[in-house]
């Protein structure tokens, strides 16, 4: 079986014909090749990097985060506008159906303090291996055939091209069914770079523009220029811990139940703005904002402490105690959230015990603009469920498929992204089987 670059395959034959194409070797794609390989259909698997799932490995550098122990409900009110079609997917691949296919992998896992679900060595390379394994050296079914450095160029009288990396020339494929799992456009050095935008607008498949999803966003400060040079340099890559993030429903009604987002975790601050879990999480929201002409949110400094008790703390008498000390004292306030309310409040805020209870209960943070989509996790847009049949085939193309990220849909971290993903896959691949 051949693994890499497999000239030998086109050498006696213009046109390598083959069952199924998958174009993508990332969770989506690798799932729809299990699916059809272990019900005895043919894959040939096509992917530009010398070696597949190198996104997967990346985003499992720190720990990897599989998926999430929470309940169904609350799981799928995680895809925001597309929760409708991707809890479809889930219905047959959910949070537990991944965890039982990691345990067939040899791969245990466990919950953490988060609920969310890694694996027990906190790496993604063993489970990428034995899967692979598997793919290749299947119990029952027909192995995978990989074709590495590959680079999808789209379709020349309806038959795939491929241009192959130190090949002259391009190796043409025709199957019978395609599944197109590109990913979107983040992290570009590991081959998801968008370029199959253009590729399907010249066959008419709509497709909304890609945009950062998971990603930072540049902040512009309370004199609209950003950070300080001071607090940049003093605070860059501090975690911002135990604060309540709230996204407002309307700028005339900043009460929290009319609240879009709101919710209790961490983020840290960068040189330019903010990051992390809890910004990812109210990214959706923010985009939105910004495409309408602003954007903020709106932090609890001390949410296990009552307006009330602040406000009492606060106009305590402190002496000859600077404010900073009386801070630390009063409300164990200290570090990056003391360099926050400097940042952002107004001598007038910080001198008016009432404002300054006020601020730390209700601290706004305006936003300048997302952080570039080289820079995001993942990417929001792509193609619309409109052009697609419920099993992912384009209705104007079809035999074609998509899955993955490269549909217009996006989920944030914490393990919803990867388990929709792997789902995505995974209904693509009955898809083909049922119209194969």
């Amino acid at each position: 079986m051949t693994h890499s670059n497999s000239p030998s395959l086109f050498v006696n034959s213009p046109v390598l014909c083959v069952d199924v194409a998958i174009v993508g070797g990332g969770p989506a794609g690798l799932m729809a090749a299990e699916v059809l390989s272990s019900a005895g259909v043919s894959v040939h698997l096509f992917d530009a990097m010398p070696s597949v799932g190198r996104k997967f490995l990346l985003a499992g550098k720190g720990g990897l985060n599989l998926t999430h122990s929470e309940s169904c409900e609350v799981f799928r009110t995680r895809f925001g506008r597309r929760q409708s079609v991707v809890g479809s997917w889930l219905d047959a691949m959910d949070a537990q159906d991944i965890r039982d296919w990691a345990h067939g992998l040899g791969v245990k896992t466990f919950v953490g303090t988060s609920g969310r679900v890694f694996p027990e060595e906190m790496k993604a390379a063993p489970l990428l291996r034995a899967w692979l394994h598997r793919l290749r050296h299947p119990v029952a079914g027909v192995p995978v055939q990989f074709h590495m450095r590959h680079r999808w160029r789209g379709w020349s009288d309806e038959v795939l091209v491929f241009e192959p990396t130190g090949i002259a020339g391009v190796h043409r494929v025709q199957a019978k069914a395609t599944l197109l799992a590109l990913g979107g456009a983040s992290w570009p050095h590991l081959g998801s770079d968008g370029a199959w935008v253009a590729l399907l607008a010249e066959k008419g498949v709509p497709v909304a523009p890609l945009q950062a999803a998971n990603c930072g966003f540049d902040v512009l400060g309370r004199e609209g220029q950003g950070w300080t040079a001071w607090f940049a340099k003093r605070f860059a890559g501090h975690p911002m811990k135990s604060v309540t993030l709230k996204v407002e429903a309307d700028a005339e009604q900043p009460d929290h139940a009319a609240s879009r987002f709101f919710r209790q975790g961490e983020f840290v601050i960068t040189q330019t703005g903010v990051e992390g879990s809890l910004v990812y999480a109210a990214g959706a929201s923010l985009r939105d904002d910004l495409k309408r002409g602003a954007a903020h949110f709106s932090l609890d400094l001390l949410p296990h402490l009552s307006p009330e008790r602040v406000l009492k703390e606060l106009s305590w008498p402190r002496g000859s105690k600077s404010l900073s000390s009386h801070l630390k004292s009063r409300l164990r306030m200290e570090g990056v959230k003391m360099g926050l309310v400097y940042e952002l409040c107004s001598a007038r805020q910080l001198a008016d015990p009432q404002a300054l209870a006020l601020a730390l209960k209700n601290l706004r943070v305006s936003l300048k603009k997302a952080r570039p989509v080289a820079e995001a996790i993942s990417t929001a847009g792509g193609v619309m469920f409109e052009a697609l049949s419920p099993d992912l085939m384009v209705c104007a193309q079809p035999g074609v498929y998509c899955a993955g990220e490269m549909l217009d849909w996006d989920a944030p971290t914490g393990g919803y992204l990867l388990t929709a993903s792997l789902a995505s896959g995974w209904r693509a691949g009955q898809g083909i089987l049922a119209n194969f």
